[in-house]
């Protein structure tokens, strides 16, 4: 009993601090082994085709056309990181316009607004193959939901915008997307 309470005054406290951080390391290795605690691989549920949307608003541009062409590609940050070149599957440019009531006050119409000639709402729509998981497509890292900021960046152009809306595609409805899809990831 003397050697065991002379063993003791030589442990000091960081000593049990360093036995039990192994301790619990020990457990929740042995826990994710064995499948009571998930890792981030395993949350993904598919891999899928995904369509989103770009707005931007108030683009300034005076040359002929816009920049930005359907079938494409455009390579895109998210939140301020590179990520890769995307193709462009449409592109809605509209001129600014301003709401004037009609002059008997029941309606109100909506024209162009000619002081600002070179402003435009523009609206992207891109594809990219996406991870699914429980909260959302993943695309980069990034989880893309609606009100995402993007950067959009080509040869001539960097325009800034956010993600306006979002829609997965069911590889099986879908034939073209289903040839296109990479098959061969190993989705746990």
């Amino acid at each position: 009993m003397e050697k065991f309470a002379e063993l003791l005054k030589k442990i000091k406290p960081v000593d049990f601090i360093i036995l039990a951080f192994c301790v619990i390391a020990l457990c929740v290795g042995f826990y994710t082994y064995k499948g009571y605690r998930q890792t981030a691989d395993k949350q993904i549920e598919a891999t899928s085709k995904i369509i989103f949307k770009v707005y931007m608003r108030g683009v300034t541009f005076s040359g002929e056309e816009i920049p930005i062409k359907k079938g494409e590609k455009t390579f895109i940050s998210i939140r301020n990181v590179p990520y890769s070149d995307l193709d462009i599957v449409n592109v809605n440019a509209d001129r600014r316009k301003i709401a004037i009531p009609t002059p008997t006050g029941q309606k109100i119409i909506t024209v162009t607004d000619a002081s600002q000639p070179d402003l435009y709402d523009v609206v992207v729509t891109l594809t990219d193959t996406a991870k699914i998981t429980k909260d959302g497509a993943v695309v980069g890292g990034n989880k893309i939901k609606m009100g995402l900021p993007i950067t959009l960046e080509g040869a001539n152009y960097k325009f800034t915008g956010s993600v306006s809306d979002l829609q997965v595609i069911d590889a099986v409805d879908d034939e073209k997307v289903n040839r296109d899809m990479n098959t061969t990831d190993d989705v746990q």
